[in-house]
């Protein structure tokens, strides 16, 4: 595993990266981006598949602002990002988290969850416990005491 510090930059990177309208309007730049088991729980309470829903959604062209972005490796394989986003067209903060997979040495996005907020610290802690248990219950970790 690289350096956290690496990690974190690649990371965050990525998550900028899924903010851009034209990675957002793209079936293939999103297809290169998510792993095959992607879900998300998004911030309308619905719940997306990659399978399912790229192609079906139509993403919408955002103006945000990522700010508090940090990283929470659960194994080598695996991180937990956690951030903040601020949506400038309708002036509206979200908690963010997404699970990210190294998949044949590249970093594809596994899960996401987000949530609107006026008290970040609770929320936060729903949307990353609720990412965590969902994601759990599809892979086993190694035995590092990691689930």
């Amino acid at each position: 595993m690289v350096d956290k510090s690496s990690l974190k930059e690649l990371l965050l990177e990525l998550e900028e990266k899924l903010l851009k309208p034209e990675i957002r309007a793209s079936k293939d730049e999103l297809t290169n981006i998510l792993s095959e088991a992607f879900f998300e729980f998004g911030s309308s309470g619905k719940v997306l598949y990659k399978n399912e829903s790229i192609g079906e959604v139509n993403l919408s062209t955002v103006y945000m602002k990522l700010s508090d972005f940090e990283i929470h490796p659960l194994s080598e394989e695996i991180v937990l990002t956690t951030y903040r986003i601020y949506n400038e067209l309708n002036k509206q903060h979200s908690l963010r988290s997404s699970i990210w997979k190294l998949i044949d040495g590249t970093w594809l996005e596994d899960a996401f969850s987000s949530r609107y907020t006026n008290n970040s610290f609770s929320l936060m802690l729903i949307t990353q416990t609720e990412a965590i248990l969902h994601y759990k219950g599809r892979f086993s970790f190694a035995a590092n005491g990691a689930g």
